[in-house]
Parts: C-alpha cells; structure tokens; sequence
C-alpha cells in the first residue's frame, strides 16, 4: 500500500514531464478538457486536477465502486467534494431523477466545484453545493478552521508533512451537523455518502444519527489513522461509533469484510498512508 507522500512524488514526476511538452507549445498549467463525458477546468499544477486530466478521473477504483451502489434515482451526499472530482460523475449516475448534495467548506475548492458544475448545465440541474463543513455539534459564533483542500505538484513551504496539502481558508462556510442539514432540506431519504473529510470523519458521525439510523445509507470513505490523530481522534473511536449505527467495513473492491477490530486494521495501514472502504449495514434488516 503505497503511503500518500509516495503518490504525489510519482504524481510530480510525471506531471513534470507533461508540463515540460505543454510549455514547448505554449500551453501553462490551466486547461478545459472533456473527460468521461464531464467538462472540467483544471489546473495541472494540482494533484486532483492532474489525475482527472490524466486518467479521465480521480481514484478510478472509488468511481467504480459507486457505479456499481448507486442507481438512477438515488440521493447522494458528497462530503468533502473538494473541486467535484466525484460530485459530477454522480451527479451523471443518479440520472434526472436523482440527487447529489456535495459540501465542501474551503473557499478555494467551492469556487473550484462551482464552476465545474457551472460548465455541465445536465448535472448541475441535480447538484445542490454548499459551502459547508459537517460538524459533531453546532455552536454559534464558532469559527472553521482552515482545512486542506490542495495538493500542489510543486514544492513549497508549509507543506503537510506525510501527505503534502496545502491548507485553506473556510471563509464564508458553515458549520452545521449533517442531521439539521437534511432535515432543513425536507429529504425523505439518503442512499448514499461519500465521505473523505481528513480526520474530521468522527465529529461528521456524531452529528449524523438521525440519517445514518433512518436511512442506513451505504457509506464510502477512507481509513487513514494519521489523519484521525491529527484531529484529536483515533481508528478506534470511529469504529466504535460505526458499530454503534450498526455499521460493517467491507473492502472497496471485492466487498469482502473486514475486520471490526481497531488494532488489526491499524496494521493493515502503514503510517502515513489511508485506504477507501465501504460501510453498511451490518444487519440486513438494517436496509
């Protein structure tokens, strides 16, 4: 399992020898391109951008994985979209039907999402993004903090040590728990999440009890503990409050089970590094 540090260094490699060609001819960094039926404005200098434009998506294996859970018709939430690498394309999965509501709370992304769903008029009709940030608990007057949300190709001062983000202003979001959210918005229903909010993964469970109980959607999310103890959490304690909504892990690609048990994951993730994983029910009767 390759840590995230060991990525972005081959992530730069390449991209140095792309933008090596792109300057030869003319072309910087910032690009509009069609990939998998989807129009994008990127900046090739940004980890996520760079692998859209190169490999027509980001994390190819999570996109397969919610092909196969979510069907036409289907509520999603995108927690943590970021420029809307994923809220797209399941903005094109749910079909007219559907519904995709994707948060993203640093003011740098938001901009980036929106005008990516500004340039697909067919998704965007099905997308609702907020600037927000999902939190355990809402307190008035409290202040987001700044958040990483880019991942630059080059190297610069005040990186992240082992995944090398760069960290970004929440200015102008919100902090609202999950279950207000859905509940203001009158939904009668969530299929699925996909959930990638570095280490802030247990505060966004506790302040979705009433939608993970009603619901029980299908969850898909990253296991990383470096990023959990930054934040003042662990692998442990979100597994316990998985277990408590009557969650299982399941391997993303297989769907095999894994193991419930904290200290047997954690030896299955080198330190710096996460894997996706797919959480529900573990009780059939749950659905």
């Amino acid at each position: 399992m390759l840590k995230t540090k060991q990525k972005i260094a081959f992530a730069r490699l390449v991209q140095a020898v792309v933008m090596s060609v792109r300057k030869l001819v003319g072309l910087n960094s910032i690009t509009e391109v069609t990939r998998s039926g989807v129009r994008w404005e990127l900046d090739l200098d940004e980890g996520i951008d760079f692998s859209i434009w190169l490999l027509g998506c980001f994390e190819p294996e999570t996109v397969r994985c919610y092909k196969k859970i979510v069907k036409e018709g289907d509520v999603v939430l995108d927690i943590g979209a970021n420029i809307g690498a994923h809220t797209l394309l399941l903005g094109d999965t749910v079909g007219e039907r559907g519904k995709v509501i994707a948060f993203e709370p640093t003011d740098y992304a938001f901009s980036k999402l929106s005008k990516n769903c500004a340039l697909n008029p067919r998704l965007a009709s099905r997308i609702h993004c907020l600037q927000c940030m999902v939190v355990g608990s809402e307190i008035a007057g409290s202040p987001t903090p700044n958040l990483y949300s880019s991942w630059p190709l080059k190297e610069e001062i005040g990186l992240h040590d082992l995944h090398h983000g760069r960290l970004m202003t929440t200015a102008g979001a919100q902090a609202n728990t999950l279950d207000s959210i859905i509940s203001a918005k009158e939904l009668d229903r969530v299929d699925c999440i996909k959930l990638d909010i570095d280490g802030f993964e247990c505060e966004m469970l506790r302040g979705a009890r009433e939608v993970l109980t009603r619901w029980h959607p299908t969850i898909i999310m990253e296991l990383a503990p470096y990023v959990l103890e930054e934040q003042g959490a662990s692998l442990g304690e979100l597994i316990q409050l998985l277990k408590e909504y009557g969650y299982a892990l399941y391997e993303l690609s297989t769907g095999a089970p894994l193991v419930m048990d904290a200290a047997k994951l954690q030896l299955m993730i080198p330190r710096g590094a996460g894997f996706n994983v797919i959480a529900r029910p573990s009780s059939p009767t749950a659905h």
